[in-house]
């Protein structure tokens, strides 16, 4: 029987602070960035305040900021940049096309076919710029086919994290798993070492996806009303007979119960006078708006106006024109400049000549003028719908903070095309041939980059994440806290005495099982570099090979199919297919416990538990 003895109190306020932490992870409304900061702080004074010193060694301080140049954080970032030049480049622009094309042989075979692709590809690119190519042309389909893309979009989403599991730099929990387990004195794992238990439970996985998936799920509507009220800009003439002559400009637009937004006021030719609330209105005075047409009428009415587009009064024989602007979908992506800004402050009409008509997330949908929708932080997997120039829409769709679902296909495609993925082709070789360690190759071949002109500086610099390395950097954090006060110690003694008496097979099939929880509630990240101390504790103290715990850790860790917040690429797919919470649970926790059925029963054999 093992003896549980109590935790000394510095891995006591460890254990109680990693739980707080991991509690705010799993908040929508409590950014990722700001726990990581707060989570290093607290341990940063904690730790100076309260010295420790143990069997591991004093901690300090600095040593919660040593995560800022882990070898598994420098290999992240380098990836990051390496994806982002294949995707500027257009390196991936060809199975792109190819797959648009053979979408018209057949939907079940295409659809196997772009699973295979999805998952192949993601075992060496992060899984996000796959996702953003794909959900256009699935979106697409659906558009041309007059079909719902929800049969589609979740089986497509769930493949590329599949394919994210087969390999060390497939993700970066894998890279986190791998490197925190190498500096605890395991012998490294290779890129490929733990592909093979993935092929065997991915074999079941894409048939799973493939002929099950697609109908559990219910047809959905794409989120957005697309009998939405398009938006025309007009002018306002004042007449000498109008009530708002002499009056201000406040006045005004209070007798249109303020939803009157004025652009411009024009007084004369070519004489525009600024519009501030205390402007008294003259009559002749045009007022630029912009609005529905029954609300651009019914101001008319209201001011006694009359309605011009341009130079010609706007009647039955001339009605209002949008020149030619279209009605898109544009999801917010997670490279996006605008995530967590205001939706007031976005400035969607000035940079990108985008008009908001509705907004979308989750579960619900707002039109333009819902009351507080100016106050609302924007996030990854948004989905507005707006109203653009179809020259606007093309210019977005070469832009990082917008995926434009418009049903079209418009990959770009640079001359550096080849050299980007000769590049990436590159850093796998070298780093699977043990060459140099994965970290060395990314950087290089994000240097190769910028000497060969396929990335710039600025577009280099935007292709991090400051949410993923702040997580990264946390998680190792609490990590090493968990470590060196003997926390790892105490819940790996504690997690072999609940299951005490069971067999190896079902404390390390128990062990994935948690991660897969963790994992669907709280940052991947943060769960998995938290249980990869615990695990190697726990295999230990069992006498059993360390390989098939920690291998339980990475692919619980990666079981992120249960719930819509486990992974970026969820919220995404979520928002622009229309999905509800309940989709993901219908077919990601069958997924999830076959997987971890599967993963298991292999690892089981291939260690003899």
């Amino acid at each position: 029987m093992v003896e549980l003895a109590l935790p000394n109190l510095h891995a006591l306020s460890v254990m109680v602070m990693i739980v707080v932490a991991l509690v705010l992870f799993s908040r929508e409304d409590v950014p990722l960035e700001t726990t990581s900061l707060v989570v290093l702080v607290l341990l940063t004074v904690g730790f100076t305040l309260f010295p420790y010193e143990g069997e591991q060694g004093a901690v300090v301080a600095s040593d919660f900021f040593l995560g800022f140049g882990n070898r598994a954080l420098v290999a992240v970032c380098g990836l990051m940049i390496v994806g982002q030049g294949l995707v500027a480049t257009g390196a991936l622009e060809p199975v792109g096309r190819f797959l648009a094309r053979v979408w018209r042989w057949g939907p079940s075979f295409c659809l196997l076919l772009t699973l295979l692709i999805t998952a192949v590809l993601s075992a060496f690119i992060n899984n996000t710029p796959i996702v953003v190519m794909m959900l256009p042309i699935l979106v697409g389909v659906a558009v041309r086919t007059g079909s719902s893309p929800a049969g589609t979009l979740i089986p497509m989403g769930f493949a590329s994290i599949l394919g994210g599991m087969a390999t060390t730099i497939g993700t970066s929990t894998n890279l986190l798993v791998v490197n925190v387990a190498a500096d605890m004195g395991m012998d490294p794992f290779d890129m490929f070492d733990f592909t093979g238990p993935v092929l065997v439970g991915g074999a079941v996985t894409i048939f799973y996806l493939w002929q099950v998936a697609p109908r559990l799920l219910p047809k959905r509507e794409l989120p957005l009303n697309r009998g939405i009220s398009r938006v025309y800009t007009a002018q306002i003439r004042l007449n000498k007979e109008s009530p708002v002559v002499g009056q201000r400009l406040a006045d005004a637009i209070l007798k249109t119960s303020d939803a009157m937004n004025v652009d411009t006021i024009e007084r004369g030719n070519g004489v525009f006078v600024t519009p501030l609330p205390d402007v008294e209105l003259r009559a002749g005075d045009r007022i630029t708006t912009s609005d529905t047409q029954g609300n651009l009428r019914e101001f008319a009415r209201l001011l006694g106006g009359t309605l011009f587009d341009g130079d010609q009064e706007v009647d039955a024989e001339h009605p209002l024109s949008t020149g030619g602007s279209r009605i898109a979908e544009v999801a917010i992506t997670p490279a996006s400049r605008l995530k967590d800004v205001l939706i007031g402050k976005a400035q969607l009409m000035s940079r990108y000549g985008l008009r908001l008509l509705a907004f979308n997330r989750m579960e619900g949908s707002e039109g333009r003028g819902s009351p507080g929708l100016d106050d609302v932080a924007l996030r990854t997997g948004d989905v507005l719908l707006v109203q653009a120039t179809p020259q606007r829409l093309n210019e977005l769709k070469s832009s990082r903070d917008f995926l434009v679902l418009d049903g079209s296909v418009e990959l770009p495609h640079t001359r550096k095309a080849p050299i980007a993925l000769a590049i990436m082709i590159g850093v796998v070789v070298t780093a699977a041939a043990n060459i140099m360690p994965i970290e060395v190759s990314a950087l290089l071949g994000c240097l190769l980059l910028i000497i060969t002109g396929c990335l710039g500086w600025k577009d280099a610099m935007g292709a991090l994440s400051t949410q993923v390395i702040f997580i990264i950097v946390a998680s190792l954090a609490m990590g090493t806290a968990l470590l060196m006060t003997g926390g790892a110690d105490f819940l790996a003694n504690l997690f072999v005495y609940i299951t005490f008496g069971a067999s190896p097979a079902v404390v390390m099939a128990s062990l994935m099982a948690m991660m897969a929880v963790l994992t669907n509630v709280v940052s991947n990240n943060a769960a998995a570099v938290i249980g990869t101390p615990i695990a190697i504790g726990i295999a230990q103290r069992l006498g059993l090979p360390l390989e098939p715990f920690v291998l339980a850790v990475l692919f619980g860790a990666n079981l992120s199919f249960v719930t819509p917040m486990a992974y970026q690429t969820n919220l995404l797919i979520m928002n622009a297919a229309g999905y509800k919470f309940g989709d993901f649970v219908r077919v990601g926790l069958p997924l999830a416990i076959l997987l971890w059925f599967s993963l298991s029963a292999v690892l089981i054999w291939a260690y003899g538990l």
